[in-house]
């Protein structure tokens, strides 16, 4: 659902420490991870957003992020979030992708997502906040909003019943599958998810590259919140 400008500033260390920022764009890196503050819609409303980077190591990173967003109802304000950086390749070269995550929100009186954001491209050297395909799996949903397009099928993967929904955003096509309840420990192989796709939603993958994975929140309104990921790790094998 992010339509965002190229991210900046991206610092790397030797070694995980603490770090925290507020800028539109802040980010923080090591190795194979990444934390970005990313308010890239916050033009839509007014308010304020700070990211904190706890811990990032080789297996994966915990970060926490403190919002409060007004206006603009329909509107994402940003996708504060932790990154992978990865060798691309064509999904249907993609082994598997395993993935886990630990988070909780300390308010969810919201209107915000809880999610994984992927993005594909025919083209492997296409810009990496935007592709010709988005995946979306939105572990929880507060508040009134919704994915992109309708809902357009229901979809059973890992054991879970999801919505998915589809819809254009301009020319790239967004697929998001929708928890019923708020899943605040996840484990999973995202190529069920791209699996599921191409077998009945027609979804091209031996032509489309992945090129990006990130794991995150989009707030609408509301706040004073805080979402805490004690723990995400992700790898595309």
């Amino acid at each position: 659902m992010k339509s965002i400008v190229a991210i900046s500033a991206i610092f790397s260390v030797a070694n995980a420490q603490v770090s925290s920022f507020c800028t539109q764009y802040g980010s923080y890196a090591s190795g194979a991870y990444s934390v970005n503050n990313n308010l890239w819609g916050e033009s839509a409303g007014s308010g304020s957003q700070c990211t904190t980077v706890n811990s990032i190591s080789g297996s994966g990173v915990s970060w926490s992020t403190t919002w409060n967003w007004s206006g603009g109802s329909s509107s994402v304000k940003s996708y504060a979030n932790s990154g992978l950086a990865f060798t691309k390749k064509l999904v249907s070269q993609v082994g598997s992708i395993p993935t886990s995550v630990q988070w909780s929100y300390d308010n969810t009186n919201i209107n915000a997502d809880v999610s994984y954001d992927l993005f594909t491209a025919a083209d492997i050297n296409h810009v990496t906040y935007s592709g010709d395909y988005e995946l979306m799996i939105w572990l929880a949903r507060y508040g009134s909003i919704q994915p992109i397009g309708s809902q357009i099928a229901t979809a059973t993967i890992d054991g879970k019943t999801w919505e998915l929904w589809y819809g254009s955003n301009g020319s790239q096509k967004t697929y998001s599958f929708v928890a019923s309840s708020p899943i605040a420990s996840f484990s999973t192989d995202v190529m069920h998810f791209f699996n599921y796709l191409t077998q009945n939603q027609g979804f091209p993958a031996s032509s489309q590259y992945l090129i990006d994975l990130q794991f995150g929140t989009e707030p609408f309104t509301g706040g004073p919140a805080t979402l805490s990921v004690s723990s995400w790790s992700a790898n595309v094998q």
